[in-house]
């Protein structure tokens, strides 16, 4: 059996918690949220419809949620 150190159950604590927006947060949330769809409607004009083009948009959310969480998590 493994034990969690200190800093690991802080890190644990911090990731699953909510963290409400603070000063300009939900505006920036919103700006790469706004950027990643532009990127999104770009993909899809000018891709097929197929296997890829849905893991490119899977990965372009991941993205946009990890760059939000970022935020949230480290501010």
């Amino acid at each position: 059996m493994y034990t969690i150190d200190e800093k690991m159950k802080q890190r644990l604590d911090n990731d699953y918690s909510y963290h409400a927006p603070k000063g300009d947060q939900a505006a920036r949330y919103i700006e790469i949220r706004d950027a990643a769809k532009v990127l999104a409607l770009t993909i899809v004009k000018n891709s097929p419809v197929s296997r890829e083009q849905s893991v490119a948009l899977t990965l372009l959310d991941q993205l946009a949620m990890m760059a939000n969480a970022a935020i949230a998590r480290n501010e």
